[in-house]
């Protein structure tokens, strides 16, 4: 495995049902891999520039988070590099848009953005007043958790034999798409 630093970012507010999907899936996420080497797990609630300094000091990215994505509840989508950028620098998709995009200004203007990093979305069904995620997004957790994995596999951050089979998954590739447009 590489020698390098990989931030798994999960951003959200879990008071606020389907909006905290990011920090669920984080923690699911942690709960399969829970002493991997050079990984750091950070709970971003809604984001702060206190975050920039974790951003600037990792070599690889991953960021959970809730993304209006135009698709039917509980979809998982995984976005690398460029990719990542122009979903998050088009019209509004994700609560924390404003946030993440001006944490990765700062990361740019230091010269410090990861060149290896991706969104996994998740289709929220209701934003609302509620400590647990909907029955869709909470089935899609262990979809997100399957696509990070996916990446630190390809990124050498994770050997394949420590992917988790997680239960009642129908699990989908990374789209063409993805792999084109991203940090490989």
């Amino acid at each position: 495995m590489e020698e390098s630093n990989t931030l798994l970012l999960g951003i959200g507010n879990t008071l606020l049902s389907d909006e905290g999907a990011g920090i669920h899936a984080l923690n699911l996420f942690q709960s399969y891999h829970p002493d991997l080497p050079n990984l750091t797990y950070i709970d971003g609630g809604t984001l702060s520039f206190t975050l920039a300094a974790y951003i600037e000091d990792c070599d690889n990215l991953i960021v959970f988070d809730a993304a209006e994505l135009k698709a039917p509840a509980g979809t998982v989508r995984a976005m690398v590099g460029r990719e990542m950028d122009e979903f998050l620098g088009a019209a509004r998709r994700s609560p924390h848009e404003v946030g993440l995009l001006d944490l990765f200004d700062i990361a740019r203007l230091t010269e410090s953005l990861p060149v290896k990093r991706a969104l996994i979305g998740i289709q929220p069904q209701h934003i609302g007043w509620g400590m647990s995620p909907t029955e869709a997004v909470d089935s899609a957790l262990p979809g997100a958790v399957n696509k990070a994995e996916e990446l630190l596999v390809r990124w050498n951050q994770l050997p394949a034999q420590s992917v988790v089979t997680h239960p009642k998954l129908t699990v989908y590739p990374l789209s063409v798409a993805c792999i084109a447009g991203g940090a490989q």
